[in-house]
């Protein structure tokens, strides 16, 4: 039997595996991640990737064919930033995705954050209420730019390498909850440690900016 819609039906299903495609690499994946903080030059982040800018250049050519990722030239340099916020949408989803249904990716997320004195994170579902009751302190302690290029509801801007200087900023009264790029970032993790050290009820989420819909 003829079929005449067949033929849309692959196109549609190819547009599909293109995007696949592109994220089926685990530097562009990094990469997708940072885009989703907020902007970057090429050479920032190949710095970030610990990759050459010439390998860089490539995904970041391989996400933009995939309409992941745009480009706007400045001058000398190329600045890249995600198509949409569904970018990190999707993101969000192939993390839960492959951490529900893969235990070696479980296992290595434990060990990036494992230390002796580490304390189970703060999922979304109680970070939200906590929050709604006004019974933690929400702190982001990406870099100040990512910060500004947007952050979850709720935060005060804390930057890891600039800690130690709003410690007299923060309060005693009531425990105070880290979060970073999300569950492969390791600045929440050495933030609570370094608070808790600092006499702090400390601990980290795994929540971040591009899961903003779990903290409403």
């Amino acid at each position: 039997m003829d079929f005449p819609s067949r033929p849309l039906k692959r196109a549609a299903y190819g547009h599909l595996a293109a995007v696949g495609k592109a994220l089926a690499n685990d530097t562009r994946l990094e990469i997708l991640e940072l885009l989703v903080q907020g902007p970057r030059t090429v050479e920032a982040i190949a710095r970030a990737v610990h990759q050459s800018v010439a390998n860089t250049s490539h995904h970041l050519h391989s996400l933009k064919k995939a309409h992941l990722v745009h480009g706007q030239r400045e001058g000398q340099h190329v600045r890249y930033t995600v198509s949409g916020p569904e970018v990190g949408t999707l993101l969000g989803a192939l993390h839960r995705t492959a951490r529900q249904h893969v235990a070696e990716l479980q296992q290595l997320t434990s060990a990036l954050h494992e230390a002796p004195d580490a304390l189970e994170p703060v999922d979304a579902a109680t970070l939200r209420q906590r929050l709604a009751d006004d019974a933690v302190t929400l702190v982001d302690v990406r870099p100040a730019n990512e910060f500004a290029a947007g952050h979850l509801p709720h935060a005060r801007s804390v930057p890891l390498d600039e800690l130690e200087q709003h410690l007299a900023d923060l309060p005693h009264d009531k425990p105070i909850v880290a979060y970073c790029r999300g569950p492969f970032c390791t600045f929440a993790s050495e933030a609570a440690r370094r608070l808790r050290l600092a006499g702090f009820d400390a601990r980290r989420s795994e929540v971040a900016v591009h899961l903003p819909a779990e903290l409403t």
